[in-house]
């Protein structure tokens, strides 16, 4: 095969498989809505969802109850052969099996179920037609409908087991809306990585605050602005109203801004003591820009973040805003505390 053949038999597979996931969608009727019934009902009563199949679909139910079960919706996985030699014990009076099997003549799933009947478990039946033996022995039958399987001899689930997968997605996210479930929710579910940091934690939990917030009043100097933040080792300084509400926001950044403004000027080389530093030249405020007040060369109504929000929040307001310094407030405007981008790595955040 060239390179076109190879490209062309690819694009195939998956134009076929495109074709059976639509069939798939439009198949969808009262099957999945009896299907969603009868897993909401068992959830309600503390129950979970059993899912099973073999071989291929073994797999693809292993990916769908971990979807269910990261997205609210408590779900194991059983396999039909262990099941048979003592895992059955997985089951419990309140739960709902949800067996995979597209032919629907899988023998250990068939041979898995009336002993799963005797526990008195309702079974969804997930197969590719309503007259296989799966089927007649469910309580509820979703079908899966495609047109064929990619592969050339029709033996190789393909387009089967993606087409199953999408309508186990497509329960998943239909379970998820209709038990509200939220992100806060999914956060607590996904603790471990950035995403489930971001989810989880709370601005309050990754601010600064005390000592290493450079907070100053309205009538502190540039001099003073330097010195806080240089103790507090921060690339900002807060300026914050008498009631402790914020003012203003003056950062590293500003300060070498107002230093670049004009040349220095010559006193006549270096024998005649250099140049002039900019900060001796004469600023109208008060003798000079260290004298200066802040509140003069500060940004006023800076760009703020609830200290209640979402650390993920955060991140989207230093995405949106391009910048680096972010003040966190309590909800009656006044400081609580700062947000500098470079802790974020560190809180494993982005």
């Amino acid at each position: 095969m060239d390179n076109a053949e190879i490209l062309a038999r690819a694009k195939q597979v998956m134009e076929i498989e495109i074709e059976g996931l639509q069939m798939a969608r439009d198949a969808l009727g009262d099957g999945f809505t009896a299907s969603m019934r009868l897993i909401l009902a068992t959830l309600e009563k503390g129950g979970k969802i059993v899912c099973t199949g073999v071989g291929k679909n073994l797999h693809i139910a292993e990916k769908l109850s971990a979807t269910l079960a990261s997205t609210g919706s408590t779900s194991v996985l059983m396999n039909p052969i262990q099941a048979m030699h003592g895992d059955l014990g997985i089951v419990s009076k309140h739960d709902v099996l949800l067996a995979l099997s597209f032919s629907g003549e899988s023998d250990e799933v068939i041979r898995l179920i009336p002993a799963v009947r005797r526990l008195g478990i309702p079974v969804i039946g997930m197969v590719g037609g309503a007259d296989s033996s799966l089927a007649r022995l469910s309580d509820v039958v979703l079908c899966v409908k495609i047109g064929k399987e990619a592969c050339p001899f029709g033996m190789a689930p393909t387009t089967s087991t993606t087409a199953t997968l999408a309508v186990g997605d497509a329960l998943a996210m239909t379970l998820l809306d209709a038990r509200q479930f939220k992100v806060e929710s999914y956060a607590r579910l996904h603790p471990s990585g950035a995403i489930g940091r971001a989810l989880v934690l709370r601005v309050r939990d990754i601010m600064r605050t005390g000592a290493k917030v450079a907070r100053l009043p309205l009538t502190a100097t540039v001099t003073e602005a330097i010195v806080a933040m240089t103790a507090a080792k921060s690339g900002a300084a807060l300026v914050t109203n008498d009631d402790g509400t914020l003012a203003g926001i003056f950062t590293d950044g500003d300060l070498r801004r107002q230093l670049s403004t004009q040349p220095p000027l010559d006193r006549g080389g270096p024998e005649a003591g250099g140049l002039q530093p900019p900060f001796e030249r004469g600023w109208p405020e008060a003798g000079g820009l260290l004298q200066a007040p802040v509140s003069a060369h500060m940004t006023r109504s800076p760009v703020s973040v609830a200290a209640d929000a979402l650390a993920v929040d955060a991140l989207r307001v230093f995405e949106t805003h391009k910048i680096d310094d972010l003040p966190a407030l309590e909800q009656d405007g006044t400081l609580a505390g700062y947000v500098d981008i470079q802790d974020l790595p560190k809180m494993k955040v982005m």
